[in-house]
C-alpha cells in the first residue's frame, strides 16, 4: 500500500474524550450530497478510543512545508506536544483546526465501519477552509508539488474541486 499517492493529513477531534490527533493518508471523498468523505484509522491506534468516543473531527490537509508536522502527529509525541507545535482554531464541530492547512475539513462522524484492522469513519462534512499547495505520500515518502508536479497537482486538484462543488450548491 506504500506505492499508493494521497494528500498527506492530520486528523483531529476534541470532546467528550479529550482532544487527540492522528496523521492520515487513507482519506477521500465520499459523497456531494450530503458532503461527506471517509477517514480510515486503525483499531490499535494509540488515539483510537478517543475517535470513537468524539463524534465530530477535523481533516487538515498538510501543505509541502509541514513534513515535521505530518512527523509529530505520526509518532509516539505526547498529545500536548503535537498541538503546541502549530496554531489552531475551531469551526462549528469544535475539533482543532490547522491554521496553516491547505484545506480543512470540518466534520460530523456520521457511521463508523469495521474493515479488517481498520473502522472507515464516514464524516459529513460541516465547514471547509481552504489555503495552498498540498504534500502528497507516496513510496513511503513525503513528496510536494515542487518535486512531484504530477501528484501534488492531483492533490491540489481534487480538493479544489470539492470545495467547488460545496460552495456552488
Amino acid at each position: 500500500m506504500s506505492v499508493l499517492a494521497s494528500a498527506v493529513n492530520v486528523v483531529t477531534t476534541d470532546g467528550p474524550a479529550g482532544r487527540a490527533g492522528f496523521t492520515a493518508t487513507a482519506v477521500c471523498s465520499v459523497s456531494d450530497e450530503p458532503p461527506s468523505l471517509l477517514v480510515c484509522l486503525n483499531r490499535s491506534a494509540s488515539v483510537y478510543d478517543i475517535f470513537q468516543t468524539n463524534d465530530h473531527l477535523c481533516v487538515n490537509t498538510l501543505t509541502c512545508d509541514q513534513q515535521v508536522l505530518s512527523n509529530l502527529f505520526g509518532g509516539k509525541t505526547a498529545m500536548d506536544e503535537r498541538f503546541a507545535s502549530a496554531q489552531w482554531s475551531t469551526d462549528v464541530s469544535g475539533a482543532p483546526m490547522l491554521d496553516e492547512a491547505l484545506i480543512n475539513f470540518d466534520c460530523r462522524i456520521s457511521n463508523r465501519v469495521v474493515a479488517g484492522s481498520h473502522d472507515i469513519l464516514i464524516c459529513e462534512i460541516l465547514a471547509i477552509r481552504q489555503r495552498k499547495a498540498a504534500t502528497v505520500w507516496s513510496t513511503s515518502s513525503v513528496v510536494t508539488a515542487a518535486n512531484r508536479s504530477n501528484t501534488g497537482c492531483l492533490a491540489a486538484l481534487t480538493a479544489r474541486q470539492l470545495l467547488l462543488q460545496l460552495t456552488t450548491r
